[in-house]
């Protein structure tokens, strides 16, 4: 299975996220299209079909993106 970018996952649960509390507060038209957008990208980008799995996917691939990019560093190369 193709894996997205880590910046491109961080970038989805971002705009995601920033789309959620703007919803909350205003609740337009405009703004629920761009969240519908975004939830459908992340189910694309993460081979999931919900939002709450595709958040959880993204999130746990950037954890272990994360750690992999870590253990290329050693005390010495610090």
């Amino acid at each position: 299975m193709l894996m997205a970018h880590p910046a491109v996952l961080t970038d989805l649960v971002a705009q995601y996220e920033a789309l959620r509390a703007l919803e909350a507060s205003a609740g337009d038209l405009e703004t629920q299209q761009r969240l519908d957008d975004v939830s459908y990208t992340l189910c694309v980008a993460t081979g999931t079909q919900d939002v709450d799995t595709a958040l959880t996917a993204a999130r746990h691939q950037l954890l272990g993106a994360r750690a992999a990019a870590g253990s290329l560093l050693t005390a010495d190369a610090v």
